[in-house]
């Protein structure tokens, strides 16, 4: 009996740690095509891109290797280009959706410069468009559908966007000190409109120069992790991380490690911090990271995360006619102050650190 197999196509970056299991894989339905999709909607982005492939084949007599085929582009893409397009939906009397006359459609180009991997590489075709995707705003609510016309065959998918003018982090400044503690900072940020999950890191920049030698750019960040909205804590209408006030000195330590200053006065290590960015008077040596999700994106990690990102049909998809996700996600960005308490410490860290 012809049977299928599905490989997860995904260029996305929340993905990728996920792998596979095995290689040789049996699937359990007779070969049928089936368009795998998967596409983030980014507002603040000028360019969003899709990926629209199709499964894999082989037979119990003729068994495939799926990273073998993977290997060829072939194998993955469509011939020529299909018929896609993205419409727009917003919100009219009764939170009904009407279509707004807005059609987005998706041209093909391929990227050439993607790192060697399971897929075929270093060129690859996507699906893109330079739309201007909306987010909620004054009442008005918007959502967009993919459509994809595969001969006589519709794919199509929806989501709402990620984002609006709201969504920003709030906090302005990181404390922190050198000395061990049990006290806990926040990090706050505003929600995002159609977002259910949010993932955070920062960023501490500095540079280095050893031994007289040139000077280097460095960098030691932290990752808070993902978290389900209804796992973060709020206050002030805000929501926020927590993290350890000693958590900098402890990642520069790490990282620093024994490449300290043997002689004051003939350092064998420079280093400089305050050099990043300068607003006003406000040296700013360090950047929050921060996403947001939507939430076909979170229940496709969740939901297929629990049975495996192997090379079987993921349990979960908001794909009509085909498999894989189309949801939204949003980054953003800001540039943070130190405490001086965390300036003054620094300094006094046997590690080479000097104004600029």
């Amino acid at each position: 009996m012809m049977k299928k197999l599905f490989l997860s196509l995904s260029a996305l970056a929340c993905l990728a740690y996920f792998s596979a299991c095995s290689t040789d894989v049996d699937l359990y339905a007779d070969y049928k095509d089936i368009p795998v999709i998967y596409g983030l909607v980014d507002a603040s982005q000028d360019t969003n891109f899709i990926r629209i492939n199709r499964a894999f084949s082989g037979s119990n007599d003729n068994p495939i290797n799926a990273n073998e085929v993977a290997l060829i582009a072939d194998s993955c893409n469509y011939p020529g280009k299909l018929n896609a397009y993205i419409e727009e939906y917003m919100t009219v009397y009764g939170n009904n959706y009407e279509p707004t006359g807005s059609v987005f459609a998706l041209d093909t180009m391929t990227i050439h410069d993607k790192v060697e991997g399971v897929f075929y590489a270093p060129d690859q075709k996507v699906y893109w468009t330079d739309a201007k995707f909306k987010t909620n705003a004054n009442g008005k609510k918007y959502k967009y559908k993919l459509i994809v016309e595969k001969g006589d065959e519709v794919v199509s998918a929806e989501t709402g966007v990620v984002g609006g003018e709201g969504f920003k982090v709030v906090s302005s400044g990181l404390s922190f000190a050198a000395e061990e503690s049990d006290k806990a900072n926040k990090i706050k940020f505003t929600a995002a409109d159609n977002a259910v999950f949010y993932d955070m890191k920062m960023v501490f920049y500095y540079r280095e120069s050893l031994n007289g030698g040139p000077f280097v750019d460095k960098e030691v960040s932290y990752s808070f992790g993902s978290k389900n909205i209804d796992e973060l804590e709020t206050e002030d209408a805000s929501y926020y991380y927590s993290y350890s006030e000693n958590l900098l000195f402890r990642l520069l330590k790490t990282a620093i490690g024994a490449d300290t200053v043997v002689d004051p006065n003939h350092p064998n290590v420079v280093r400089y911090f305050n050099y990043v960015e300068v607003t006003g008077n406000y040296k700013k040596p360090m950047r929050i990271f921060l996403s947001a999700g939507g939430d076909e994106l979170y229940t496709y990690i969740q939901v297929n995360s629990q049975t495996g990102f192997s090379q079987t049909i993921p349990d979960y998809t908001n794909v009509a006619g085909g498999r894989g996700v189309f949801s939204s996600r949003i980054n953003i960005s800001k540039a943070v102050t130190l405490s001086s308490r965390a300036i003054t410490d620094i300094y006094a860290q046997p590690w080479g650190f000097i104004e600029q």
